[in-house]
């Protein structure tokens, strides 16, 4: 099992940046493949960032894809998300989401697949 807390997240100006953390408390962080991904009010969790146990293999949603990059410490328990250029329409809650995967190089974009999330943390771009 793991727990997955996250940190970062605020209120900044469109065109500005911001840099979410998740640390993850438990066993055999580098087992699990990581997420990320957001909830606007009103609308559905989607997805925005992924990364592979190893780190070496990365996907974005497209709408994120040049601005934001995912990366991982696995000897920190710790997975980032770097965004840059951001726009109002990012403004949501921000998620972190780990899967025990068996599979150095998989990626998950489907949050049916991830088994454990984070509390979230609030982003807010202002216009």
């Amino acid at each position: 099992q793991v727990v997955l807390v996250e940190s970062g997240g605020g209120l900044v100006q469109a065109g500005g940046s911001l840099s979410l953390s998740c640390v993850a408390s438990g066993d055999s962080f580098s087992t699990y493949a990581m997420g990320w991904f957001r909830q606007a009010p009103g609308k559905e969790r989607e997805f925005v960032a992924a990364i592979s146990r190893s780190g070496a293999t990365t996907t974005y949603a497209d709408s994120v894809k040049g601005r934001f990059t995912v990366s991982r410490g696995n000897g920190k328990n710790t997975v980032r998300l770097p965004m840059n250029s951001l726009k109002p329409e990012d403004t949501a809650v921000y998620y972190c989401a780990a899967v025990r995967s068996s599979h150095h190089e998989a990626i998950y974009s489907s949050s049916g697949r991830y088994e454990y999330w984070g509390q979230g943390t609030q982003v807010t771009v202002s216009s």
